[in-house]
């Protein structure tokens, strides 16, 4: 017998259907990734977006864009980057999950909420600091 503790092995990769499971963040950043799964891939697109209204909002309110100005640019960054990935970069049909504009709507209303608060706290943050 030996006093040494036992290795343990490192967990095995997931199968599924036979074939090695890939990560989601792992598709995310490969531009040739299949997605089988369509609520995964708008999955990714609802948290992308609201990473990027996160940025987006305390950016705002650190510089401090308000008013009409500030809404229309977070809308049009929002729309624009999400649409460059998944059209340019990943290359997906458009089709397969109902068209461009619901790919472009998915989670859009949540991420504007989030966004406006992120702008309403970084900018009270930032005058009581001043």
């Amino acid at each position: 017998m030996s006093g040494g503790r036992r290795k343990e092995e490192p967990p095995q990769p997931q199968l599924a259907n036979g074939a090695l499971k890939v990560s989601v963040w792992s598709k995310v950043l490969r531009s040739d990734a299949a997605w089988e799964d369509k609520d995964e891939f708008l999955d990714v697109i609802y948290w992308f977006r609201q990473i990027i209204a996160v940025v987006l909002g305390v950016i705002w309110g650190v510089l401090p864009l308000r008013g009409f100005l500030g809404i229309a640019g977070f809308c049009l960054i929002n729309a624009g980057v999400l649409y460059l990935y998944f059209s340019n970069y990943l290359q997906i049909d458009e089709e397969e999950y109902g068209g461009t504009w619901e790919l472009t709507k998915e989670g859009f209303m949540t991420s504007f909420a989030l966004f406006m608060v992120c702008v309403a706290d970084s900018f009270t943050a930032s005058t009581i600091i001043s």
